[in-house]
């Protein structure tokens, strides 16, 4: 059967990145592909991936420029996605580029194309220095905090869209306030993502970078007083505008909410299609986009069954009044100590404690937003 909607993660210098922060998951995934010096993709593979993507029939075509760290690709690489999309796209197709960076590569030459292309570009940003320079750091050990604002003032000057993501780590799960009102009054970002830092030992024990079930809720409470009160239409938080499609639309839009995992394809620098860059594993991989079918990778057995592990939850999951605003978590989370996608998710008592606190509120904003929408 023709695989439905779907966009592409691509790794285009695969793990490969110009800072060291301490909690990088992706980095570890050079064993992969040893014994090479850079990891870069070709043009030949790039072609094949945009030729064959865009022979598919989407809705739009949604291409994640991720890494390690893609800006290392330099702007003749950037050029040459937009030649091939616009060689490859039919007439009247959408297509949509972001890229995730940590800023610090960033020129006036690649800022010019990205807001010339309409790029959404993610800049890591953890706060202030004195807690973004605990884990963001350079291959020395020097924070990266001052190099990153460089990066944020060249894409203000260009025009370039962007947002902020902050990793939620043991640096700064107990300043939500603190980073918050950072990114707001002091940096005028009114465009925020925050994500759990959750990463364990090949024992199953927490990293000590990482964070505890009750620190994440406390932490997402922490934001959601301070967002709550008369920033509601003023700043976009992307977990908060997710509860709200979700309660006013039904509709799950993040991979973390849904019922199947099947959303999109991690693409690696030689090709290597895999089904989530949490997933990246030799016993998950997919094909190659220069040989297979993206419809026949999405038809694979392994991909079906991928997708279809995020529902099958732990019975307290199918008891939970919560689960249709947390989906069971990231298939990542029940992953602590073993691969039974039955087991709890690590953050399950921090999300209870953040809905059994918010939930009433989000139901009347969502009620709010109803209203207006029948006015």
């Amino acid at each position: 059967m023709p695989a439905p909607a779907f966009s592409l993660l691509i790794k285009p210098a695969s793990a490969d990145c110009n800072i060291r922060c301490s909690y990088c998951f992706y980095l570890p995934k050079q064993e992969l592909y040893p014994g090479l010096s850079r990891r870069q993709m070709s043009t030949d593979v790039l072609e094949r991936m945009v030729a064959a993507y865009m022979q598919t029939p989407q809705p739009s075509y949604g291409f994640s420029w991720q890494g390690g760290e893609p800006t290392l690709m330099g702007p003749s690489f950037f050029r040459r996605v937009t030649e091939l999309q616009e060689r490859y796209g039919r007439r009247g197709a959408t297509v949509a580029n972001s890229l995730q960076t940590n800023g610090i590569l960033l020129g006036d030459e690649l800022a010019e194309h990205m807001a010339r292309y309409r790029f959404l570009v993610g800049v890591s940003l953890d706060g202030p220095a004195e807690l973004h320079d605990q884990y963001r750091v350079t291959e020395g050990g020097r924070g990266t905090q001052r190099q990153v604002l460089r990066g944020i003032e060249l894409l203000e000057r260009h025009g370039v869209e962007y947002n902020i993501l902050t990793l939620v780590s043991a640096a700064n799960v107990r300043e939500a306030r603190a980073v918050y009102r950072y990114l707001r009054d002091e940096l005028g970002i009114t465009y925020h993502q925050y994500i759990p830092c959750v990463e364990f030992d090949p024992e199953g024990n927490l990293l000590p970078y990482a964070v505890t079930g009750e620190q994440w809720g406390r932490f997402l409470l922490e934001l959601f007083d301070e967002w709550y009160g008369d920033d509601k239409e003023r700043v976009s938080v992307r977990l908060f505008d997710s509860i709200l499609t979700m309660l006013v639309d039904g509709y799950a839009n993040t991979c973390v909410m849904g019922r199947n995992c099947r959303r999109y394809f991690v693409v690696e620098h030689n090709g290597d299609v895999y089904p989530c860059d949490f997933f990246v594993e030799p016993e998950l991989r997919l094909g190659n986009v220069v040989r297979d079918r993206f419809e026949d990778m999405w038809n694979s057995r392994t991909f079906r069954d991928f997708g279809r592990a995020k529902r099958h939850w732990n019975e307290a999951c199918v008891q939970c009044p919560y689960l249709k605003l947390c989906g069971g978590d990231c298939q990542k989370m029940r992953y602590s100590d073993n691969r039974d996608p039955q087991s709890l998710s690590h953050l399950c008592s921090g999300w209870k404690l953040f809905f059994s606190r918010t939930l009433p509120e989000f139901e009347r904003l969502a009620e709010s937003i109803r209203a207006k929408r029948g006015a």
